[in-house]
C-alpha cells in the first residue's frame, strides 16, 4: 500500500519505518523541514534501539520518503495517519489542535478514496472533529468532486526502548471504524504484524479512543498502587519485594508493571492520566481513581529527594549527590515528566550540586533542566566520573549498566558510601555486607 505518516517523532517515525519494512511505500510528512533534511540525510531526532539501521536501509532501498510537502504524499496514499502530539493544556485536556490542522492539510490534497486515521493519542470525539474538518474542506475545494474518505481510530500501543518490536510484533491491533470498506483496507494492512495470532480487535471508534486511554491509565494505576504499599511497607517493616511475588504470581493479577519506583513519567503515561480526568470532567464524571493516581505519582517524585534531605538536613549547601540516569526509562533519551527533574530540582533549591549521567538522555536532558544553572549541575562523560567528591549515589534510570557495577570502585569515589536506589535494583543484604547504607523503596534503610 502507499501510506502517508503526519508527524515525525517516535509514534509516526517508528510506524512509517516499520511499514516500510514490511514492502509498504511510506511518505513521512513533517512541517520542521530541517528536521526532514536530517532525516534524508539519515540523521534520526530520538535514540530508539534498531531504529536508525532501519530507516537507513528503507530509504535507501526507496519505500521511506521524508518531506514537508503534503502535496508530494497525500495524493498517492491509500491511507494517511495522523502521528503529532497532542500535549496537555492548563487543565489536563490534550490539546487536539495539531491533529485537526493535520486533516485539514490532508484534505487539501486528497485526490481519491483516502482513509484518515488518528494515530496520535486524542480524546474521545476527536474522530467526529477530523471528519468535520475535512467534510469542510473538500466542500470548499472547487476540485474535490467524488474525493471520498474515511475516519479510523488506531490507538498506538508502542513502549519507548522496544518500539520497533511492539510494532511489528504487536500483542493487540486496535482498529475503530463505522465503515466497511475502511475496516478490510487496514486489516489487510495489519494482518502482515500479527501473524503470531495476537488479535486484531475491531470496534466502534470511540471505544478504540477510549482504549488507548484506559491501557495507560490501568498501567499507571499499578505502579500507583504498589508504590503506596512500599510506603506502608517502609512504616511496617515490609519487603515490597516480597509483597509484589505475593501477589503478582496470583494469575489474575500477574507480575508487570507491579515495581515500586521513584514515580512513573515519559509522554504517555501522565499526559493520559490528565486527559483521562479531564474527559470524565467534561461529562461530568468524577474519575476518582485516576485523580488518586496522578496525585500518588506527583508525590513520588519528591520521594528521593525528601529522604536525602531527612538524613542530611535542610541545607545542602557544599554537598554534592552523584546521580545516575535522567531519562524517565532506559532506552531512551526521552526527559518528558521525568522523575530526574523533579529530584535535580527539589536538591538544587535546597543548596546541593548533581553531577549527573545517562548513557543518552544527555543534550535532552539539558533542555528540561534548562532551568538549572550550569553551577549546580554538570552532564559527566562517564558513570564514574559523576561519583568522583560527590556525598552520595542516586540512581533514578535503571539502564543495565548500572545493575551490578563495582561496588569497591563506588565506594572508593564517594566521600561516604551512601546509595539512595529509586528503582530498588540493589539487594539491601548485599549491600551491609559491603558496607554501603542503602536508602531504598519499601525495603527498608540499611
Amino acid at each position: 500500500m502507499n501510506i502517508s505518516i503526519v508527524g515525525t517523532g517516535y509514534v509516526g517515525l517508528v510506524s512509517g519505518t516499520c511499514f516500510a519494512e514490511m514492502g509498504n511505500h511510506v511518505w513521512c510528512i513533517d512541517i520542521d523541514k530541517e528536521k526532514i533534511e536530517k532525516l534524508n540525510d539519515g540523521i534520526i531526532p530520538i535514540y530508539e534501539p534498531g531504529l536508525e539501521e532501519m530507516v537507513r536501509r528503507n530509504h535507501k532501498e526507496g519505500r521511506l520518503d521524508f518531506t514537508s510537502d503534503y502535496a508530494k504524499a497525500v495524493p498517492e496514499s491509500d491511507i494517511c495517519f495522523i502521528a503529532v502530539g497532542t500535549p496537555p493544556g492548563e487543565d489536563g485536556s490534550a490539546d487536539t489542535h495539531y491533529v485537526l490542522a493535520a486533516a485539514e492539510s490532508i484534505a487539501r490534497h486528497m485526490n481519491g478514496y483516502t482513509i484518515i486515521v488518528d494515530k496520535s493519542t486524542v480524546p474521545v470525539g476527536t474522530a467526529d472533529k477530523v471528519k468535520e474538518r475535512v467534510s469542510q474542506v473538500l466542500k470548499e475545494r472547487k476540485n474535490a468532486a467524488g474525493v471520498e474518505f474515511d475516519v479510523v481510530s488506531n490507538p498506538e500501543f508502542l513502549k519507548e526502548g522496544v518500539a520497533v518490536g511492539d510494532f511489528l510484533r504487536p500483542d493487540r491491533v486496535v482498529i475503530g471504524t463505522d465503515s466497511e470498506r475502511a475496516k478490510q483496507m487496514m486489516l489487510s494492512l495489519y494482518r502482515q504484524f500479527t501473524e503470531n495470532e495476537h488479535p486484531i480487535i475491531t470496534t466502534d471508534i470511540k471505544s478504540a479512543e477510549i482504549t488507548k486511554y484506559a491501557a495507560n491509565a490501568m498501567l499507571a494505576t499499578r505502579i500507583s498502587f504498589m508504590n503506596e504499599i512500599a510506603a506502608l511497607c517502609d512504616k511496617l517493616g515490609g519487603d515490597v519485594k516480597a509483597v509484589r511475588q505475593g501477589i503478582g504470581s496470583d494469575s489474575r493479577i500477574g507480575m508487570s508493571f507491579l515495581y515500586a519506583s521513584c514515580g512513573y513519567g515519559g509522554s504517555c503515561f501522565p499526559k493520559d492520566v490528565k486527559e483521562l480526568i479531564a474527559a470524565g470532567r467534561r461529562c461530568g464524571v468524577d474519575m476518582k481513581i485516576a485523580t488518586a493516581v496522578e496525585s500518588v505519582n506527583e508525590a513520588q517524585k519528591h520521594l528521593l529527594a525528601d529522604r536525602i534531605l531527612a538524613k542530611y538536613g535542610q541545607n545542602l549547601k557544599g554537598m554534592t549527590f552523584a546521580l545516575w540516569g535522567l531519562a524517565f526509562k532506559p532506552q531512551t533519551d526521552d526527559m518528558r515528566e521525568a522523575p530526574s527533574i523533579t529530584i535535580v530540582t527539589d536538591l538544587v533549591a535546597h543548596g546541593a550540586k548533581i553531577k549527573s549521567y545517562d548513557p543518552e538522555a544527555y543534550e535532552m536532558a539539558k533542555k528540561y533542566l534548562a532551568h538549572i544553572s550550569a553551577d549546580s549541575i554538570s552532564y559527566e562523560k562517564d558513570m564514574w566520573s559523576a561519583l568522583e567528591g560527590s556525598d552520595a549515589l542516586i540512581l533514578v534510570t535503571e539502564w543495565k549498566q548500572f545493575r551490578q557495577p563495582d561496588f569497591d570502585r563506588i565506594k572508593k569515589l564517594l566521600r561516604e558510601p551512601v546509595i539512595f536506589d529509586g528503582r530498588n535494583q540493589y539487594d539491601p543484604s548485599m549491600m551491609r555486607d559491603k558496607g554501603i547504607e542503602l536508602h531504598c523503596i519499601g525495603r527498608g534503610r540499611i
